[in-house]
């Protein structure tokens, strides 16, 4: 029996066989009206990709903001481990200079400050102490580490936010000279803050003795007659609580110096340690 064919209600095509009483519908294929546009989408992210790789390939692995990157942290990497080998250096020298079996550097005395007032060694606690030994009949020696001296006092200074962390003193080894108006107006002319000391010439043997301070004076030597003192050449910095650290000679500029203070300084702080910043 042939078939029938019509359009159903909805517009679709629809084929009847009477034995079977089947209806059905031919396959349409109906264009799908996105397929266009995610071609095109596909495209685009193809080139994009296309790009980046070839963006990549240019640039190398890193970009150039991981490159600064990796340079500031391996600088900075660097800067910390010198920085804490110098500090460890400096925490084992202080160590030693206390070690058993070592001469002590430092140690009780009593001396006069130019006011006549009785200086002892507990006056060096609460801050660093820089201390020089000299006389002010010394030709050229001396005048030039108390200029660096001054030099290393207004370093430290500055670089200390203008506190007063460092005590300079100058000690006489010429007690019979160097009366409290000579050195008075000796110092003057180098730094105001310099604390001058003296004492008997016993007194001055004595603090001599307790800083390994070598010194002497000719024999025989009449009233008036001018002289020279042969002494040692350093100076010594002690911590706030009165302990020998380290010596400082004439190889030291005040550039050096005033680091090493200023680093031994921060060692302290680091510590929590108390630091008395007062001016005196």
């Amino acid at each position: 029996m042939p078939t029938r064919s019509y359009y159903s209600s909805g517009g679709a095509l629809q084929t009847y066989y009477p034995r079977s009483g089947l209806r059905l519908s031919p396959l349409l294929i109906r264009s799908k009206p996105h397929a266009t546009s995610f071609s095109a989408s596909s495209s685009r992210r193809k080139a994009k990709t296309i790009q980046q790789l070839k963006a990549r390939a240019a640039t190398g692995p890193f970009s150039w903001k991981a490159a600064v990157l990796f340079v500031a942290t391996g600088v900075t990497m660097i800067f910390y481990f010198r920085y804490e080998k110098e500090r460890l250096n400096r925490k084992r020298i202080a160590e030693m200079s206390k070690g058993v079996g070592r001469p002590k550097v430092g140690g009780p005395f009593v001396l006069k400050d130019l006011d006549g007032n009785e200086f002892t060694d507990e006056q060096l606690k609460g801050k660093y102490s820089f201390i020089y030994f000299g006389f002010t009949h010394c030709p050229d020696i001396c005048p030039d580490e108390l200029d660096k001296m001054a030099e290393i006092i207004d370093l430290v200074k500055s670089r200390s936010s203008n506190k007063s962390v460092l005590r300079p003193i100058f000690i006489t080894c010429d007690p019979a000279r160097d009366s409290p108006e000579v050195l008075r107006k000796y110092l003057a002319e180098f730094h105001k803050g310099i604390i001058g000391l003296t004492g008997t010439y016993e007194q001055v043997k004595h603090v001599c003795k307790q800083y390994r301070v070598y010194f002497s004076t000719p024999e025989n030597v009449k009233p008036g007659e001018d002289y020279l003192v042969d002494h040692s050449i350093y100076f010594y910095l002690m911590d706030p609580d009165g302990d020998f650290i380290e010596c400082i000679g004439r190889q030291d500029t005040a550039e050096t110096a005033a680091n090493t203070i200023l680093a031994h300084i921060k060692d302290w702080k680091r510590e929590g340690k108390p630091l008395n910043t007062k001016e005196e």
